[in-house]
């Protein structure tokens, strides 16, 4: 199984369907050393799936008192696919240990 953190469009019922076709299980936790700003989304399949022209976007700030609250959920590799098809090229996939220890994936900015 993956871990994957989600503090944005992803902890969504109707993106969860869209993506999964289920709801998923998590559970809350926080990401350090970062911080929210926001992204204008244009993806016609993410804007109808999400309903959100802005969408969450993480970038990396190194000072620890930075941190941001979401959920992280239990993916299958195939679940991890489908997740990569749904962000945007403003995001990249990167590894990340959470507040709690466990380790992730997570989607930050990727400029």
């Amino acid at each position: 199984m993956e871990y994957l953190f989600s503090y944005g469009t992803l902890q969504l019922k109707s993106v969860q369907l869209a993506n999964f076709g289920r709801e998923l299980t998590g559970k809350p936790d926080t990401l350090l050393e970062y911080a929210i700003e926001q992204v204008e989304i244009t993806d016609e399949r993410v804007l109808r799936e999400s309903g959100q022209k802005y969408h969450p976007i993480l970038k990396f700030t190194g000072a620890i008192e930075s941190e941001v609250d979401g959920t992280v959920f239990e993916l299958t590799p195939h679940d991890l696919m489908m997740a990569d098809s749904y962000e945007v090229s403003d995001y990249k996939r990167v590894s990340a240990s959470l507040k709690s220890g466990l380790k992730c994936w997570v989607y930050v900015s990727a400029h």
